[in-house]
């Protein structure tokens, strides 16, 4: 009798396959609920798809949340080679967003060559950050997720205290924010500021990197085997330091980009959620650096719906279950994947796979 069987692997076409139909079980429980509480279905599909990816105003919406999620994305799939979760992307996040903002303020020049050193800045700041779970998980094997975590809620409350406190805005009084920032990351296309490209390059430039250089080949070896790697003479705390240096970074650089080109000033809360959000991009990607890009996409548009749907008097509540009944399934479907339909075995022989 033919039965279910789990197989530790599954190719990338059946986990898209296995997601899009998550995707479409998502879109008619959804629609089911929402046509029982009386609202007209069809209407509010029309305008979520003209909203979104439908005008130019929704695709512009839609590059702005990818921005921060690519690089918040990449920060934790780094990590993720190395068998590391670096679950501090919020609280890298507004460090790179207060060490480019520090620059912005009090540095005066020629955006060609402050905007660089807010960069620089924002991804030391990062690093800063990022370099006492670093050292304390390579050299006393203390778990990056306590540590990491921890120090979101004290990157918050510092931005709040300099937002409210020594940087606060003098001139207009705003609450909670510095004046704006005199220079910023050029526009592209409408609202959407040359960061997008940026991260799009910074995705693809650390794939190859993970790839094809013998870094990349030592952390995800140190990843898989931590004992084989440096049985092999691997350098393994080496690798823990600088994979987590490199995701603090990453997360430090897109608070950069968030209020260089985006917010043009440091405020509290600016953050969003982006930190915590990466890991979700990062899980989505299963560790593929390139599977980031779609893993963004699909979590912006996901945002994006979300604030939709509020214009329409549809509860945040809600609309946060939507989104968590909507990652819910698509879990599923990824270990759904692993599954197949083998035939009995036979006399002689293994059983095989008929799916």
């Amino acid at each position: 009798m033919s039965r279910f069987q789990r197989f530790p692997t599954a190719s990338a076409q059946r986990i898209l396959l296995c997601r899009c139909a998550a995707l479409l079980i998502a879109v008619v429980t959804v629609s089911l609920l929402l046509a029982m509480s009386g609202r007209n279905v069809g209407e509010l599909a029309r305008l979520v798809l003209m909203s979104t990816i439908g005008s130019r105003f929704g695709l512009e919406d839609l590059a702005l949340f990818m921005s921060p999620l690519l690089l918040t994305g990449s920060a934790v799939t780094v990590t993720r080679r190395m068998g590391l979760w670096n679950i501090g992307g919020e609280g890298q996040f507004y460090l790179g967003a207060a060490g480019a903002a520090g620059v912005g303020l009090f540095i005066h020049g020629p955006a060609i060559l402050i905007l660089p050193l807010m960069a620089i800045v924002a991804m030391l700041s990062g690093m800063l950050w990022i370099l006492l779970p670093a050292l304390a998980r390579a050299f006393a094997n203390v778990n990056e997720i306590i540590t990491t975590l921890l120090l979101n809620f004290v990157a918050s409350l510092l931005v709040y205290w300099l937002a409210t406190g020594p940087w606060r805005d003098r001139v207009t009084g705003a609450l909670a924010s510095t004046e704006r920032l005199p220079v910023s990351i050029p526009d592209l296309w409408g609202v959407v500021h040359w960061g997008f490209p940026v991260a799009l390059l910074i995705v693809g430039g650390l794939a190859l990197i993970m790839s094809s250089t013998r870094w990349g080949y030592e952390v995800r070896i140190s990843g898989a085997s931590a004992g084989m790697a440096r049985y092999a003479g691997m350098p393994v705390k080496v690798r823990i330091i600088s994979a987590m240096l490199l995701s603090g970074a990453l997360a430090a650089l897109a608070g950069m980009f968030e209020v260089a080109g985006t917010v043009h000033r440091l405020q509290g809360g600016m953050a969003d959620n982006f930190g915590y959000l990466g890991i979700v991009v990062a899980v989505l990607a299963r560790g593929s650096c390139l599977a980031v890009i779609p893993a963004a996409f699909l979590m912006a548009l996901i945002l994006d719906v979300g604030i939709v749907l509020q214009t329409q008097q549809i509860a945040a509540t809600v609309v946060l279950a939507i989104t968590g009944l909507v990652l819910l399934l698509v879990a599923i479907a990824d270990e759904c994947a692993h599954y197949r339909v083998v035939a009995p075995a036979t006399t002689g022989r293994t059983a095989r796979s008929v799916s």
